[in-house]
C-alpha cells in the first residue's frame, strides 16, 4: 500500500512537476506527504583555485544563500500541498543530493523525483546525474516525472513476466483503483506463444481491478520504443513497470529498458521494486 509518499525538489522545471505530481497523488490516494531539499556540498565549496592569485572564497555568503534557497523551495512545496488541501511538512539537508535522498526516503513508501535537475545541462549517461544515482542506489518504488507534465489519464503496465513487472502488476492494481483511471497492459515478446502465457499470467495479477483493461502486444521493434509509443497513444499519465528486466545482470542496478524509457517518456514513469 502507498501510504507514505516523499519528494525531493531542487526548484528546477522538472522538481517542480515532481511536487504537483507528489501532491496530486497523496490527495487522491491520502497518503501522508513529505519532501526534501539539499543544500550540495559542491554547491558551498570553494572551487580549485592551487597555484592562482584569487580572494577568498566567500563561503559564508555562498552558504547563506543556498540556506535561503532551500528554506524558500521548503516553504513554496508546503504552500502548494495546503492549496490542494494535502498536509506537508518539507525539511532540508547538507551533503551529496542523491545519498541524502535515498536516506531521508528511506522510510516511505514512493519517491518522486524530477527527471531533468537544475543542472539539466550537465547529464549522466541516462538521466540527470542525481535522479539516477537515486533509482540506482533505492530499495524504494520511485516516480521519476519529466518537466512540464501532469500524472492525470489511464496507467500503462509494461508486463514482460519477470520478478519486477509482477511487483509492477501489483502496484497498478493499487493506483489504478485508487486514482479509479484505466490500466493498459502492454506484454512485449519476440514469440506469439509466450506472449500468450504472460497475458494469461497478467490477468491473474490484474483480477481485482476495479476499472477498464485494454490488452496490447507487440511482437516488432524494441519493446521501450513500443512502450513508450503506446503511452502516447493511450494519452496516460504513467508508465508503471518493474526496475528490473529480464536480464538485470546487464545493468548495474537498474534494467536496460528501464533506463531507455524514463530517459524517453513524455510521460512519467514508475519504476517498482
Amino acid at each position: 500500500m502507498i501510504e507514505t509518499i516523499f519528494v525531493a525538489t531542487d526548484g528546477s522545471e522538472a522538481a517542480s512537476a515532481a511536487e504537483r505530481a507528489g501532491i496530486a497523488l497523496a490527495g487522491r490516494l491520502r497518503a501522508r506527504l513529505s519532501g526534501l531539499t539539499v543544500i550540495e556540498d559542491r554547491d558551498v565549496r570553494a572551487p580549485t583555485g592551487e597555484g592562482l592569485s584569487l580572494p577568498p572564497f566567500p563561503e559564508n555568503e555562498v552558504s547563506a544563500y543556498y540556506r535561503a534557497r532551500a528554506e524558500a523551495l521548503s516553504r513554496r512545496f508546503s504552500e502548494r500541498a495546503r492549496s490542494e488541501s494535502v498536509e506537508a511538512s518539507c525539511e532540508t539537508a547538507g551533503g551529496v543530493a542523491d545519498d541524502r535522498i535515498v536516506e531521508k526516503g528511506s522510510g516511505s513508501d514512493l519517491l518522486v523525483l524530477g527527471r531533468d535537475g537544475k543542472r539539466a545541462g550537465v547529464r549522466s549517461g541516462l538521466i540527470g546525474s542525481t535522479v539516477d544515482g537515486v533509482v540506482r542506489k533505492t530499495a524504494k518504488a520511485s516516480l521519476v516525472v519529466p518537466g512540464g507534465v501532469a500524472t492525470s489519464g489511464p496507467l500503462v503496465l509494461g508486463f514482460d513476466g519477470s520478478p519486477g513487472s509482477r511487483i509492477a502488476a501489483r502496484l497498478a492494481v493499487e493506483l489504478a483503483n485508487g486514482l479509479g483511471e484505466a490500466v493498459h497492459v502492454f506484454v512485449d515478446s519476440k514469440d506469439k506463444g509466450r506472449a500468450v502465457a504472460r497475458f494469461e499470467e497478467v490477468r491473474q495479477l490484474v483480477a481485482g481491478l476495479s476499472v477498464p483493461v485494454r490488452e496490447i502486444s507487440s511482437t516488432l521493434g524494441r519493446p521501450d520504443v513500443k512502450l513508450v509509443d503506446t503511452a502516447r497513444e493511450a494519452r496516460a499519465g504513467l508508465i508503471v513497470m518493474g526496475a528490473y528486466g529480464r536480464n538485470r545482470i546487464t545493468e548495474f542496478f537498474l534494467g536496460s529498458n528501464a533506463s531507455a524509457v524514463i530517459r524517453t517518456s513524455p510521460v512519467a514513469v514508475l519504476l517498482a521494486r
